[in-house]
């Protein structure tokens, strides 16, 4: 799932008449980054939630599987539905009737040009019985102070101790994170709840059901003009 919702305030005034996902970085649209490697890695049924301008998106991408042999993409459009966008983790319920049981979750905003998605990956995220395996980055400068830890044994930790690091937004999630007890939020969201994800991610990361590990390659959320320009 590639989550391309957002409004993208930060981002103003490019936002104002294009959806953030689709600013150009090296000659295509920033969510194309991640797509494309997500086909390179062999998953080729992809979801996009859109909200603030996502009729552009579908409209831009409306040809792009027929370059791709056997590839899919639908769209799980919030902004449609509901006139708002459901957050992150009211967003993934909401497109949960489109999903497996074990999926990729990115931010469609995120420059990750050298991340692979690799089937090993998700066979051993499936074996484990974890509930999330995420990728943690070294803190960039506008987060300091990182958001999670990382335990010897690889587990992420919800702590404000020890060293911490950034949650790239890519993550591998299994079905249940977003079903009782750990989401309140009814499996494909008719009500549209808007849920953050972080508080899903804490308390699952308590119970130790969360695994993580460090991605040390280029990596940068594309959150202002400021960023977006250093891209070239």
């Amino acid at each position: 799932m590639l989550l391309a919702a957002g409004r993208g305030v930060r981002m103003r005034p490019l936002t104002d008449t294009t959806p953030k996902p689709l600013l150009p970085v090296r000659g295509k649209p920033l969510m194309q980054w991640a797509m494309e490697a997500l086909q390179s890695g062999g998953f080729t049924r992809l979801v996009v939630n859109t909200a603030w301008l996502g009729e552009q998106i579908e409209e831009h991408f409306a040809g792009w599987p027929l370059a791709h042999p056997g590839a899919e993409l639908a769209f799980s459009h919030e902004g449609q539905d509901f006139g708002y966008a459901l957050e992150t983790a009211g967003g993934i319920s909401r497109a949960l009737p489109l999903l497996d049981d074990v999926f990729w979750v990115l931010a469609g905003d995120v420059y990750a040009p050298g991340f692979a998605f690799n089937q090993a990956s998700v066979d051993r995220f499936a074996a484990s019985g974890m509930l999330a395996h995420i990728w943690l980055v070294p803190n960039p400068a506008h987060n300091p102070r990182g958001d999670f830890g990382l335990s010897a044994d690889g587990r992420a930790l919800n702590t404000a101790d020890g060293e911490r690091f950034t949650y790239s937004t890519i993550g591998l999630y299994r079905r249940a994170l977003f079903e009782t007890p750990w989401c309140e939020v009814l499996p494909g969201n008719p009500q549209g709840t808007a849920e953050p994800l972080a508080p899903l991610l804490r308390r699952a990361m308590d119970a130790g059901r969360v695994s993580a590990e460090l991605y040390t390659g280029p990596w940068t959320d594309v959150g202002t003009p400021e960023r977006l320009k250093e891209l070239g």
